[in-house]
C-alpha cells in the first residue's frame, strides 16, 4: 500500500509535464548540470590549493 506502482510514477510524471512543460524542466536540468559542473570546479580548485600548502620549502630566511 506503501510502495508505488510503475502506473503511479508514470502518472506523476505527466502531471509535472502537463504543470511545468517541457521547457522548463529541460531549462532545470540544465541549471542543474551547471550548478554539478561549478561544484566539481570549485572541489578540484580547492584541492590543489590544498596541495600547494602541503609543499615543503627547504628555503631559511635570510636572518638564520
Amino acid at each position: 500500500m506503501g510502495s508505488m506502482s510503475l502506473a503511479h510514477w508514470i502518472i506523476v510524471m505527466v502531471v509535472v509535464l502537463v504543470l511545468f512543460g517541457r521547457g522548463r524542466i529541460s531549462e532545470a536540468m540544465g541549471d542543474f548540470g551547471k550548478g554539478i559542473r561549478h561544484f566539481r570546479q570549485g572541489l578540484n580548485d580547492e584541492s590543489d590549493t590544498i596541495e600547494a600548502r602541503k609543499l615543503p620549502t627547504n628555503e631559511r630566511s635570510p636572518t638564520d
